[in-house]
């Protein structure tokens, strides 16, 4: 099975309408642009890192994908689409793939080789780096990446080599079809080895950074705004619109909903319930369309979690008395769907199983909750229980946590207590375990159900309630030769309903405003991955 993949065609239509491109047009609709071709977005919490490598939020991601491009992009409609390589082949076996990188070059002119990725992999998963996505090069089943990871094996024994500057050969364990589609991970993108080693931890710095993307990092003011620029070596510079992209971190989703109304940004999210009003009064401008995220409340397993947490009885009985319907219609009010297991129903290849309280009523629920809270000790005429749940600023966070606390206070007698933080201390306290109960949210990397399975095996880097259970091992290492992986997916996510380590609440749909004059955005895209280039502004 031979399968090459030429970028010569996704560009043909751009190259052929130039033209009207210099003329103010778009050059494929035709459409009259606009002179100021300034993207601002509502941004809701400061990035982590501009570091492909060690970056492990959404919205960092997005800025990412800007700055830097991999072997393989998304187009707006999610699909595969050539990237840093203009084409790729895969064995017979499906055990190697080779990429053919085009000629590019790092924004500071240094060209793009197979060695850049190369470095990089190999740099993700040493654990000198000490990356949480350092599992990333395992689910991909680049070969040797387990041992590496587990410092079992050199970094120079990854399956990536660069057969020439403009060939990388990848090795992986076993076929998967997904493969080029988990490449637009921000994780994979290349780096600069010179720049990196030139200015050590400061390489991400505006001035410092160099990439390969469509534009450069010009301004940073942490926990305020990041703004990047048109990237003139890029080597699809002339078919990029947009000049400027700006992301404005505002915390408060109403006050983006004011600035958004003001004109100040042109994308924001709509605030917890707001959705079907906005949608009357703006329904060019209000969007609600399915989004590869699964919202939970995770269950600290480990060492330093509560003991009543160990009893999986208490951890059902949690997990009952939750009114998903309630959070759904009544507080988020944006076509969410109640959610009763982990991977998001949408995702591709994904077969839901059978789970037995999903089927239940809600009284039910209730009823089975505190019987099982009775048989744990706790409730009425036990001992009283007392948690807390850790969440990260936003209202909408707040609203649901109150919801929930309300609900496990009048349905069990339990107090549970809530403690908000700001998102990089909210990471801090689930990578550190310091928690009871936690908000937490992902978003797949792929669109394939692993990306939501493998992330509750015992070795992965977000595992952070310390969920471990042998079998659930085993079904996961299964699934990577599994003629039928969805048979896997299936009983994995069983076990989780079983065990119930965590709290499933909603799974994710895409809530925003648009400007009207923003063109582009990849609304149709499961996974949202986002990129400034393929998007502009018409003329009013």
């Amino acid at each position: 099975m031979n399968i090459s993949i030429k970028a010569a065609l996704l560009c043909s239509a751009f190259a052929v309408a130039s033209p009207a491109f210099a003329a103010g047009m778009h050059p494929v609709t035709g459409e009259a642009l606009a002179d100021n071709q300034t993207y601002t977005y509502r941004m809701l919490d400061d990035v982590k890192s501009f570091d492909p490598q060690i970056n492990t939020d959404v919205e960092g991601s997005h800025i990412l994908r800007d700055l830097f491009e991999g072997l393989v992009n998304s187009d707006p409609q999610g699909n595969s689409v050539p990237g840093a390589a203009e084409s790729w082949e895969v064995s017979e076996d499906g055990l190697t793939y080779t990429f053919k990188l085009r000629d590019a070059k790092w924004s500071n002119g240094d060209p793009v080789t197979a060695g850049d990725f190369v470095y990089a992999w190999r740099r993700l998963a040493d654990p000198a780096t000490a990356s949480e996505y350092a599992w990333y090069m395992e689910l991909m089943g680049v070969e040797n990446a387990t041992k590496i990871v587990a410092g079992e094996m050199a970094p120079d024994t990854l399956g990536a080599t660069a057969i020439d500057d403009k060939t990388l050969e990848v090795k992986i364990d076993a076929p998967r079809p997904y493969f080029p589609g988990m490449l637009t991970h921000a994780s994979t993108f290349p780096v600069n080895q010179k720049v990196l080693e030139a200015h050590g931890n400061d390489w991400t710095k505006p001035g410092n950074l160099v990439g390969n993307g469509a534009y450069v990092l010009t301004d940073y003011v942490s926990g305020v705004k990041v703004t990047r620029e048109r990237n003139p070596m890029y080597w699809d510079n002339d078919n990029t619109i947009l000049e400027t992209v700006v992301a404005l971190v505002i915390n408060d989703e109403n006050i983006a909903l004011t600035r958004y109304d003001a004109g100040e940004v042109d994308k924001t999210e709509v605030p917890a319930g707001q959705y079907p009003a906005l949608k009357e009064k703006l329904p060019d401008e209000t969007y609600s369309t399915p989004r590869s995220c699964s919202y939970i409340y995770m269950f600290n397993l480990g060492e330093n979690g509560p003991e009543a947490l160990k009893d999986v009885r208490v951890r059902k009985a949690m997990s009952y008395a939750l009114n998903r319907d309630v959070i759904v219609d009544n507080i988020l009010k944006g076509g969410q769907y109640p959610s009763y297991n982990w991977t998001h129903q949408k995702t591709a290849g994904f077969e839901m199983p059978a789970i037995d309280y999903a089927t239940w009523s809600q009284d039910e629920r209730v009823a089975k909750a505190k019987e099982l809270l009775a048989e744990a000790g706790y409730g009425e005429g036990g001992k009283p229980l007392e948690l807390t749940l850790n969440y990260n600023t936003s209202e909408a966070h707040k609203k649901i946590a109150i919801a929930a606390s309300q609900m496990w206070k009048q349905n069990l007698g339990v107090n549970v207590t809530l403690a908000n933080f700001e998102w990089k201390v909210h990471l801090d306290k689930l990578r550190s375990g310091d928690f009871g109960m936690a908000r937490y949210a992902w978003c797949g990397d792929y669109n394939e159900p692993s990306t939501y399975t493998d992330l509750f095996t015992t070795t992965s880097g977000h595992n952070n309630g310390k969920y471990t259970n042998p079998k659930y091992d085993e079904l996961a290492k299964a699934a990577k030769t599994s003629d039928n992986p969805a048979e896997e997916y299936k009983q994995m996510e069983q076990l989780l309903a079983d065990d119930m380590p965590i709290v499933p609440v909603y799974q994710y749909t895409n809530v925003i405003m648009v400007k009207p004059d923003l063109k582009g955005f990849p609304f149709e895209d499961l996974m949202n991955n986002i990129y400034s280039r393929t998007m502009y502004k018409v003329a009013e």
